[in-house]
């Protein structure tokens, strides 16, 4: 069960991806790494592939607030997903596993994700309407090639 909300929550960082496309190529989030430097390298690839468009200053500082305001979203599954691995471990420490409980728990990180793709696919729209119809073409060709292998 624990493995299903993993990649749940794997689903909904790779959907909050779509906000970076290319910047984000690897995934932002890597096992073990501090936080800060997660932010600090997620901000550098941003910051790459916009001055690869070409952006404007209005622009840049459209999509880094809206790649702040995910990576924030994004971090409080991390503290979630402690959270759950703990309560996931005490149900199958008892002696009897509440169903009830944990079928609530997958239930609630589930509204969860689905809540947080919900806010991905808004930020992807507001980055899409942040550039000009020349750099989304652009952004997608270079996306084009970080697509399925």
């Amino acid at each position: 069960m624990s493995k299903l909300l993993v990649a749940g929550l794997t689903g909904a960082l790779i959907t909050a991806g779509v906000i970076t496309l290319t910047a984000a190529h690897g995934g932002p989030f890597g096992h073990g790494r501090d936080p800060a430097e997660l932010a600090a390298h997620l901000t550098s690839r941003v910051e790459g592939v916009l001055d690869d468009l070409d952006a404007t200053p209005a622009q840049r500082t459209q999509v880094l607030a809206v790649k702040d305001r995910m990576l924030g979203e994004l971090q409080k599954h991390q503290a979630t997903r402690q959270e759950t691995h703990a309560a996931l471990l005490a149900e199958w420490s008892a002696a009897t596993p509440d169903r009830a409980k944990l079928h609530a728990l997958v239930d609630q990180r589930a509204a969860e994700m689905t809540a947080t793709a919900h806010q991905a696919v808004d930020a992807a729209i507001e980055v899409h309407d942040a550039l000009t119809p020349d750099q989304r073409a652009k952004l997608a060709r270079k996306a084009e090639r970080f697509g399925p292998r």
